[in-house]
């Protein structure tokens, strides 16, 4: 059964959750952890790091 205005995925009803992996994830999880993980790793700004230095530094005095 396919959606009657021809969006969605062909042979879901309408209001039914979305499709879930054998391992019990939903589909989406896989890319929103792969995201995650790009933005985890970005290195940190040289401004940023000097930021908090300063910010390090004032709470030694």
């Amino acid at each position: 059964m396919s959606q009657p205005n021809g969006r969605g995925e062909p042979g879901r009803m309408p209001g039914l959750p979305p499709e879930v992996r054998k391992d019990g994830e939903p589909g989406w999880a896989g890319g929103l952890r792969k995201l995650y993980n790009s933005v985890v790793e970005e290195p940190l700004p040289d401004s940023f790091k000097d930021l908090l230095k300063k910010l390090d530094d004032s709470d030694d005095a």
